[in-house]
C-alpha cells in the first residue's frame, strides 16, 4: 500500500536495535534483562509462557520511542506503520479513526508454513543455542500464544484484525487491508 499510494513505510522491526540503544534499564527493565541473557537463557531454558510474559517488546517497552520517531516525521505523505510491537491497547488511544489500524494475524496453518519456510533449525540466531530444535519449538509456541493474545485484544477493543491464511494471495490481503483503511478495494496491480 505504501508503494501504491506513495505513502511512507515505518517498519518497527527496522528500528529495534536503535530503540534498544536508546533505553535505560529503568525505562525498559525486561529489555535490559533480556539483553544480559545468553542465548540458552533466552530461547532454551525458559518455558514459552515465561518467554511470552517477559518479552520486552510484547510488554510494550520501547513503544514510546516508536511514537517519538513518528512525531519527528513530516506530516506528508501519510505513514504506514507496521510490526509486531504495535500492541492494540497501546495503539487504540492514538487513533482518530479505528479503521486506520488493522492487525494481520496469521492462522495456525500460515504460521506453520512460515516457520517451515524459515531457515532450517540450527541456522540464524537459534544456531547459537545448545538446542536449536527446542529453541525453535519454544519460539513457535510463544508466537502462537502472542497471536492468540492479539486476537482476543483486538476483539475486546473493537479493532480490526484480518486472519491471514495460506489460501490468501498478497493481492487478496492488500485488498482486505485497503477495504479497512480506505473503505474500498485497492486497484489491481498493473
Amino acid at each position: 500500500m505504501a508503494d501504491q499510494y506513495g505513502w511512507r513505510l515505518y517498519a518497527t522491526d527496522d528500528v529495534m536495535s536503535d530503540h534498544a540503544r536508546r533505553t535505560t534499564a529503568e525505562e525498559a527493565p525486561f529489555l535490559h534483562r533480556f539483553m544480559a541473557m545468553d542465548m540458552d537463557e533466552r530461547w532454551v531454558n525458559r518455558s514459552p509462557v515465561t518467554m511470552l510474559e517477559t518479552f520486552h517488546w510484547f510488554r510494550g517497552e520501547g513503544f514510546g520511542l516508536i511514537v517519538e520517531d513518528l512525531l519527528r516525521l513530516p506530516s506528508q505523505p501519510c505513514v504506514i506503520v507496521e510490526g509486531f510491537r504495535l500492541l492494540p491497547h497501546l495503539v487504540k488511544p492514538l487513533l482518530a479513526v479505528s479503521g486506520h489500524a488493522v492487525w494481520l494475524l496469521p492462522s495456525p496453518d500460515f504460521r506453520r508454513t512460515a516457520i517451515q519456510g524459515r531457515t532450517a533449525p540450527g541456522e540464524g540466531f537459534i544456531r547459537k543455542t545448545s538446542d536449536p530444535e527446542r529453541a525453535g519449538r519454544n519460539i513457535a509456541e510463544r508466537d502462537h500464544a502472542f497471536v492468540e493474545r492479539l486476537h482476543e485484544e483486538t476483539r475486546r477493543l473493537g479493532l480490526h484484525a484480518i486472519e491471514a491464511d495460506t489460501t490468501m494471495t498478497e493481492d487478496d490481503l492488500a485488498n482486505r487491508v485497503s477495504e479497512t483503511f480506505l473503505g474500498r478495494r485497492s486497484a489491481p496491480p498493473g
